[in-house]
Order: C-alpha cells, then sequence, then structure tokens
C-alpha cells in the first residue's frame, strides 16, 4: 500500500515507521550532474507525524555530503531481511554502487530501490550540526511500507546479537556504591542527566526555558492537546501551564494565539514547529550517546519497563506512599 502526499495517514504512516528494526538504511538523492548517489546509514529516527517528518544523520567527512547538502530531496529505504549484500554493496566506497540495479524515480527525481521494507521520500525540511555530523530533517513527501521483515543488525554484525562491550572497571565504582546500586529512584535520576543536560545547553543558548521546552515537545507529539491536557502533562515535570507561559509561548511566535481557556486546543506555528524539530534533534542525538553499550533488544525493553513504571505511578498516584504494606 502506498500514500502520497496531504492524504498521508498518520495510523499507517506510524506502522510503516514501525517497520525500522535497528536503523539499517540505505539513503539515496543525485548530485549537481545528475549522478545518483547512496549510502548505508542506521542513524535513522521518526520525528513527527503531524506533519510526517523524519531524521538521519551524515558524517561532514563523508563523500557523499555536497550531494546530501546540495540537493533538497532524498529518500530512505528501511531494508528487507534478505537485502543484506544491498547494504553491504552500499556500504563500500568507491564502486557504482548502482550497478545492475533497477530503479524507479521519486520525488525530485531521487533513485527508489526496490525489495525494500519500507521507503521514505522526503524534502529536506532542516539541516543542523551535530559534532561531527550534519542532522537532515526530511518532510515525507511519500512513502511506501510493503510488510516485509526487516533486516537486523546488531552490534557490527547482521541478525546476530553481539555482546556489549567490557565497561572499565572503574567507570561504574560511583553508580554501584552503597544502597544507590539497587536505588531506582537515583539511577533514573542519574540517566535522566546523563540524557538531558545537552538538551538543557541547547535551550540556554536559544534563551528557553525547561517549561517551553516541555510544552514545544508535548505539542509536536501530540498536536490535539487542549490547553487543560498541556498542563495536567507538565504537572508531572513539576511545572504548570500558567498564564504568563502562555503569554510567553504566544509573544514568541512559537504557539497560535487562543482564547485562554482550558478546552482551547494549542497548535504550534511553523517557527515553533522548526524548534521543537531542532531541540528533538538534539536530543535524540544525546539519547543515542547515552545508551551506545545497549543492543537494540536492551533499549527496546528498557523504554518497555520504563514505561510500565510510568503507568504504575500513575494509577496509584500518591496512594502508594501511604498505603500499609
Amino acid at each position: 500500500m502506498s500514500q502520497t502526499g496531504s492524504g498521508i495517514d498518520g495510523k499507517f504512516f506510524r506502522s510503516a515507521l514501525g517497520s525500522f528494526a535497528t536503523g539499517v538504511t540505505i539513503v539515496t538523492t543525485h548530485d549537481s550532474e545528475g549522478g545518483d548517489v547512496g549510502l548505508t546509514a542506521n542513524s535513522f529516527n521518526s520525528v513527527s507525524l503531524d506533519p510526517p517528518m523524519v531524521l538521519w544523520s551524515l558524517a561532514k567527512t563523508s563523500g557523499s555530503m555536497p550531494a546530501f547538502m546540495a540537493n533538497d530531496h532524498f529518500a530512505v529505504h528501511v531494508l528487507a531481511a534478505d537485502q543484506q549484500p544491498l547494504s553491504d554493496q552500499f556500504a563500500r566506497r568507491g564502486t557504482n554502487k548502482f550497478a545492475g540495479l533497477e530503479m524507479e524515480r521519486g520525488v525530485g527525481n531521487v533513485p527508489l530501490l526496490d525489495g525494500c521494507s519500507a521507503r521514505f521520500q522526503c524534502r529536506t525540511a532542516f539541516r543542523y550540526e551535530g559534532g561531527d555530523h550534519v542532522i537532515f530533517v526530511g518532510e515525507v513527501q511519500a512513502f511506501d511500507h510493503f510488510d516485509h521483515p526487516p533486516l537486523v543488525f546488531h552490534g557490527g554484525k547482521y541478525a546476530k546479537m553481539m555482546p556489549r562491550a567490557a565497561a572499565d572497571a572503574n567507570s561504574g565504582e560511583e553508580v554501584e556504591s552503597s544502597f544507590r546500586k539497587d536505588f531506582l529512584g537515583y539511577l533514573l535520576g542519574l540517566a535522566s542527566i546523563q540524557l538531558h543536560n545537552p538538551v538543557k545547553a541547547c535551550c540556554a543558548q536559544r534563551g528557553i526555558s525547561e517549561p517551553v521546552y516541555y510544552v514545544l515537545t508535548l505539542l509536536m507529539a501530540r498536536p490535539d492537546l487542549t490547553a487543560g491536557q498541556v498542563n495536567d502533562l507538565l504537572a508531572l515535570t513539576g511545572e504548570g501551564l500558567t498564564p504568563a507561559l502562555a503569554q510567553q509561548l504566544v509573544d514568541s511566535g512559537w504557539v497560535e494565539p487562543g482564547d485562554g481557556s482550558r478546552e482551547a486546543r494549542l497548535k504550534l506555528t511553523p517557527q515553533g514547529c522548526q524548534l521543537a524539530i531542532e531541540i528533538f534533534a538534539v536530543a535524540k542525538a544525546a539519547e543515542g550517546a547515552a545508551t551506545r553499550l545497549l543492543d537494540f533488544e536492551e533499549l527496546t525493553l528498557l523504554k518497555r519497563l520504563l514505561k510500565q513504571v510510568i503507568r504504575g505511578s500513575l494509577a496509584t498516584g500518591t496512594e502508594s506512599a501511604s498505603s500499609p504494606q
């Protein structure tokens, strides 16, 4: 099944994104002379369902960088389980990567490969520098979801679960000391600090407070939220959608004006959407750095367990603190 343009269905788009198991993709474009360019990449992530947006990153030293900087269109191919040879082919340098391949042409005349699990045709919406990489954020113009089993990549090998690299004997000494080695609150707090510090630095550089950041990311993820719902979700962080905060968001041009009621739906402006995506890209880079010692299944399990902890806390509220044991 295929969908194109403004008729993209959010549920089906989410399903297509879900076919990306561990980041085995081929990204294609063409250079200024019309030559086809492609490479294997493992940095693909979804950004937003409405508008449908994805991101990936490319090392600044890559020979393909000029083509992706010059062209405003690219395609991301999520590889199927039987496409390991294709992944290897596009990972090599100095070869004609497209030799012998049957191709279609997509948005912007970008080459499209066949046999994938999913593929996303994108217009480059933003480019951000992220250390030694450039982060490309693309607005999805069309996509295909073929429902083939995806190619799995773990620990440097295809379809293999590799053991984690051994940690330095002293690197975890502080984390393992005293009762804290088994105290979930301490471990979660420390992990949260490590994940959040790069985001805080990004916000500080742009003069954005944490409550503003929370609202922007909430509205990016859930564009249908009302002011009351945003306030309730902010309460989980110890903040609230105060009249002053709401006015600041409007005055800064990040949120469209509303009637001030709890039932009013809040909507990001294009400027607010761009800012939220920029912060999101920084957050995803921080997540990747913090979880680099986890393989895909471990990271998936960690997220699932944390969601269960959060749901349990929300269900019991503050009653658990006073419940008899």
